[in-house]
């Protein structure tokens, strides 16, 4: 009998108070750590000297990170244990963390953004499974809010932060890791000290290292729509960030660290909140809804680029925020609801890998496509692409809905 049949997980068992908020702060911290970059990179390009296509791929590569560990340990805290597997998701971070604090090259940058996709990799699935058995009754919509809430709230708090340390502080490219740094400790001696839900872990000779992308056969199909969903929604924040940076610099003429960083966190914040407000939406009609608000979204935001103009760029934010917060919290809901218990964080991360994907896509075409042909033309192409990609989704979805 393999491992994963009797590592059954005691859920809504109750527990201390600062559980949850716990294992919240830590899926926020650690995605907080993808971004703490993003007010940095045009210090880093001056700095180090590397092109518009480097910048890209130093974006991107933490994918790397991230495929590596949801292909090849989606399921090992459904083995081992969910605190385990959060502790060594943090271990990765704080190294990544390190790495980034002395960094002194662009190897040094694409080694610490691979060590911090592959700490999100593993603490992403890890963290929602293990919220949703804390959860008394084991409440999925409930912790699919929080999971999804507290992620953007991460990713837009990383960007803040270090715009204004960047812009208003000493040591640019080194402050915010330290201060990350202290972040990181903190969190992972409160995960240390949090009870764990996986009744009867094993060890680390039941983890299998084959690369594998596993949703058990019974659910495949009712996991198609979540992840096209998903996978839409992180595209279009990936489409943003590839544009926010070139639109304020080039378009706006706009050099501040600090409204860079505040412009991604009203992204998140957006998103963050409309989570939260919208929490009682089903899910498939969540789903729907995103994929609808999609095209307003990019249009929005290639007006921006065309017109320069940032009272387009704020609204163009706002709309990306709630078409991401519609299907990313919709989508980890209805996959949370499918998931055999004892496979949930496997199927969970299979979820974050079309998340993930659909993340990196728009920046690598935009940054490769932008070298050879105007940003413009680079930006009308994913534009049309991701237009395209939400009609056809959206009319398979209201096809599937009324059947």
């Amino acid at each position: 009998m393999a491992i994963r049949d009797f590592a059954h997980t005691h859920e809504g068992a109750g527990g201390d108070a600062l559980a949850i908020p716990t294992v919240a702060a830590m899926i926020a911290v650690l995605f907080a750590g993808s971004t703490v970059l993003t007010p940095l990179y045009i210090v880093y390009k001056q700095q180090f000297g590397f092109s518009q296509i480097t910048l890209t791929l130093i974006y991107a590569v933490y994918v790397v990170g991230n495929l590596a560990a949801l292909l090849m340990l989606g399921s090992v805290s459904d083995i081992v244990g969910r605190r385990p597997a959060s502790l060594a998701a943090m271990l990765v971070a704080i190294v990544s963390a390190l790495v980034f604090l002395f960094a002194v090259n662009v190897v040094s940058l694409d080694v610490a953004r691979i060590l911090s996709g592959l700490g999100i990799g593993v603490g992403a699935g890890t963290g929602t499974a293990w919220i949703a058995e804390l959860l008394p009754g084991a409440d999925k919509s409930r912790a699919s809010v929080i999971a999804t809430s507290t992620n953007f709230l991460g990713l837009g708090l990383g960007a803040l932060i270090s715009g204004f340390l960047a812009e208003y502080e000493p040591w640019p490219l080194r402050l915010i890791f330290i201060v990350y740094l202290a972040a990181l400790v903190v969190v992972t001696i409160l995960v240390w000290r949090t009870r764990e839900t996986v009744s009867k872990p094993g060890g680390l000779g039941g983890i299998s290292w084959r690369p594998r992308l596993s949703v058990p056969e019974e659910i495949r199909a009712r996991f198609v729509a979540p992840a096209v969903t998903g996978f839409g929604a992180m595209a279009l924040v990936g489409f943003y960030a590839a544009l926010a940076p070139s639109i304020l610099a080039q378009q706006l003429h706009e050099t501040n660290h600090a409204v860079a960083g505040a412009l991604f966190f009203e992204l998140a914040i957006v998103t963050a909140i409309s989570i939260v407000v919208l929490m009682h939406m089903k899910s498939n009609k969540a789903m729907l809804a995103a994929l609808a608000l999609m095209i307003p979204s990019v249009l929005l935001v290639v007006a921006a680029q065309i017109l320069a103009s940032m009272a387009l760029m704020v609204a163009a934010t706002a709309c990306c925020g709630v078409a991401a917060a519609l299907g990313y919290r919709g989508g980890l809901q209805a996959v949370n609801e499918i998931a055999p218990k004892d496979r949930r964080a496997e199927v969970v991360s299979s979820f974050f890998i079309c998340c993930f994907v659909g993340n990196a896509l728009p920046v690598i075409g935009i940054g490769i496509v932008s070298t050879y042909a105007s940003p413009v033309a680079a930006s009308l192409a994913f534009a049309g692409m991701i237009v395209v990609f939400a009609l056809v989704a959206l009319a398979f979805g209201l096809k599937q809905q009324r059947r």
